[in-house]
C-alpha cells in the first residue's frame, strides 16, 4: 500500500480539511496500517505500507471563478493532475494508492488515473451527500459539492479545458453511492437528485444490514466493470460519531456500520484504490477523533495491502 496526501481544501483556504494528512500521520496511521497488514493472512501483494509524502495541491483561493463558479479552481486542477499521475505511478507499481484528504475533489484524479489504466472503473461512493450540485447553484463554491457530478460527465461547460481533460467519466451504471442523506436540502434549491440515475441506498437501510448492503453494491459494480475505487468521505458518519466535519447533518451510520460496510467491500475482488476524506482537525483540539479515524483505518483498510 502507497499512502499518497492530497491536502486540498476546496473552500480556498489553507487549514481545516487540507491539515488532515499531517494530522493523522503525527497520530500514527503509517504504523497502524502497516502493523495491520502484517497481521493479515498472507495474500496476494505485499504487506509493506509506504508513505509516499504530499502531492502539490496548488495555491488556495477564496474567490468563486467567474465562469465557473468554483473556488480555488487553479488549485482544484493542480491538485487532479499531480494525483492523477500519483496513482498511475502507485497502480504501475503494483501498490494499493490510499489517498488521504483533504476534501472530496481529490478523488477525480484519482479515478482518471484508474481509467487511464484500466478503461472502464466502476465506484464504491460512501458518502454523507451526494455532491452533484451544479457549480453555479452551490450554495458555498466548493468542487466537494460537485464532485461525483463531475466524475458522471456533468457541469463541465464553463471548466477550463486543462482540468476537463484530466477528468474521469464514469458509466452511471458501475456507480453506487451509500449513505447520500442530503435530498431535502438538494429540493430546497431544486438541485436533481441521482437517486433515479445511479444505485443509492440511504443511512437506514446501510444501517439495517451494513454487510449486506455492501456486498449488494460491490456485486452490482462487479457486473458492468472489473475494477473498481472505494471512496470514504467520513461524514457518512453521525455527528455523534464525527463532529469534526465542515457539513454536519441529522442521522448517518456508525462506526461499528463503517466498519462491517468497508470490510465487507474489500472482500470483494477489483478494488483498485482507495480514498479517504473530510476529517477536520480544527474542530477535534484533543486529536481525539484523529485516533478513532487511525484505529478505524487500520482496522478497515490496512488489509487492503495485501491484495
Amino acid at each position: 500500500m502507497r499512502v499518497i496526501g492530497a491536502p486540498f481544501n476546496s473552500a480556498g483556504i489553507p487549514g481545516g480539511v487540507a491539515a488532515a494528512p499531517r494530522v493523522l500521520r503525527e497520530r500514527g496511521l503509517i504504523s497502524a496500517l502497516s502493523t495491520a497488514s502484517l497481521a493479515t493472512p498472507p495474500a496476494a501483494g505485499s504487506a509493506v505500507v509506504v508513505d509516499a509524502g504530499d502531492v502539490d495541491t496548488g495555491a488556495p483561493v477564496s474567490e468563486r471563478d467567474s465562469r465557473s463558479r468554483l473556488l480555488s479552481l487553479s488549485a482544484l486542477t493542480t491538485a487532479t493532475d499531480a494525483l492523477r499521475h500519483a496513482v498511475a505511478d502507485t497502480l504501475l507499481a503494483g501498490d494499493v494508492p490510499l489517498v488521504l484528504g483533504g476534501d472530496c475533489p481529490v478523488l477525480l484524479g484519482c479515478l482518471r488515473a484508474a481509467q487511464d489504466l484500466n478503461a472502464k472503473v466502476g465506484l464504491l461512493f460512501v458518502d454523507g451527500h451526494e455532491d452533484a450540485w451544479p457549480p453555479a447553484v452551490s450554495t458555498t463554491g466548493e468542487a466537494a459539492d460537485s464532485e461525483l457530478g463531475l466524475a458522471l460527465g456533468a457541469h463541465r461547460a464553463d471548466l477550463p479545458p486543462e482540468l476537463v481533460r484530466g477528468l474521469p467519466t464514469l458509466d452511471r451504471t458501475a456507480v453506487v453511492a451509500l449513505g447520500p442523506r442530503d435530498a431535502d436540502e438538494l429540493a430546497e434549491h431544486s438541485v436533481p437528485s441521482l437517486a433515479d440515475t445511479i444505485t443509492m441506498r440511504g443511512p437506514r437501510q446501510i444501517s439495517a444490514d451494513p454487510v449486506a448492503e455492501a456486498a449488494s453494491a460491490t456485486r452490482r459494480i462487479l457486473r458492468e466493470v472489473d475494477a473498481w475505487w472505494l471512496h470514504i468521505d467520513l461524514d457518512v458518519l453521525s455527528t455523534e460519531a464525527l463532529p469534526a466535519v465542515d457539513y454536519p447533518q441529522p442521522g448517518g451510520i456508525s462506526w461499528a456500520d463503517l466498519r462491517a460496510l468497508t470490510t465487507t467491500a474489500l472482500t470483494a475482488p477489483g478494488c483498485v484504490g482507495i480514498t479517504l476524506c473530510i476529517y477536520n482537525p480544527d474542530l477535534d483540539p484533543t486529536r481525539r477523533y484523529a485516533d478513532q479515524i487511525v484505529g478505524y483505518a487500520a482496522g478497515a483498510l490496512g488489509p487492503a495491502s495485501r491484495r
